[in-house]
């Protein structure tokens, strides 16, 4: 008959008692729930996932999508330097909660979380592929005591095939807060705030890229890192949001780049 250790046997009543003076909390609203990185079902309900017809390029939904390579009005007029951009979500009043969960109130599980709901949207992923957040800027690191897409990033290797690559892309200078700025302003506030750091100059050639971030709002931000990555030679970029705001909400809710991304002073 087969014996249990002792060491086992221990783990597993420490397990228990954790799990019964900590359990499992929604990640949106943080009543009880099962399981770990699991949600109420008035919060799951509240989350509105991204999947339907929509742009190929940036992933805003279209109301008909005739096949696979159709575009949104704004992918066709200014091609964005990334290939592909998908979302979990959308972005909302649920999704938000969590995005500053995770940004400024110190729940670094928060990430793990993400992780699991946004890997449905990777596709041709392989060992390859280098997985890297959107940068920080040291100050903002300092500030913050981590950066929330490399978090995110990090869950995910563990969830999908690639290669992790927190330190791909340097932020070399804060950013102003990019709220109320129009499409030029905005592309020049990020000129030269990014760059493939120098022991990936080689590695990153002729290789596929999925770049992560938490929030995509105007784009600003992933669009300067994708121009470095393709003058780097990268062969393809995708682009991994945990949330995408939709332009017929936008006005709903209070949304900016500076708010929800990095920050008033940059990051």
């Amino acid at each position: 008959m087969a014996t249990i250790a002792p060491v086992s046997l221990a783990k597993g009543l420490a397990a228990r008692v954790v799990a019964f003076a900590l359990p499992p909390r929604c990640a949106g609203c943080g009543v009880v729930v099962a399981d770990d990185h699991s949600f109420c079902l008035t919060c799951w309900s509240a989350l509105d996932f991204l999947g339907g017809p929509s742009c190929s390029c940036c992933a805003e939904p279209l109301e008909l999508a005739l096949d696979d390579a159709a575009l949104c009005g704004a992918c066709m007029a200014d091609p964005p330097p990334f290939d592909r951009l998908r979302a979990a979500v959308a972005y909302g009043p649920t999704a938000r909660a969590l995005a500053l969960k995770l940004k400024h109130g110190r729940r670094p599980g928060i990430a793990t979380t993400m992780a699991r709901l946004m890997r449905r949207r990777v596709e041709g992923a392989d060992a390859e592929t280098l997985v890297a957040p959107v940068p920080l800027h040291r100050r903002r690191i300092w500030s913050r005591g981590y950066n929330q897409s490399a978090l995110i990033a990090r869950g995910l290797v563990r969830l999908v095939p690639g290669t992790l690559a927190l330190d791909l892309i340097e932020r070399r200078k804060p950013t102003p807060m990019l709220r109320g700025l129009g499409r030029a302003a905005r592309a020049r506030a990020v000129s030269g705030a990014f760059a493939v750091a120098p022991q990936w100059a080689k590695q990153v050639k002729g290789r596929r890229v999925l770049l992560i971030d938490d929030v995509y709002t105007t784009g600003a931000t992933v669009k300067g890192c994708a121009r470095v990555l393709r003058r780097a030679g990268a062969v393809r970029i995708d682009v991994l949001c945990w949330a995408r705001v939709i332009q017929d909400g936008a006005d709903a809710l209070t949304i900016d780049e500076g708010t929800i991304g990095r920050g008033p002073s940059g990051a």
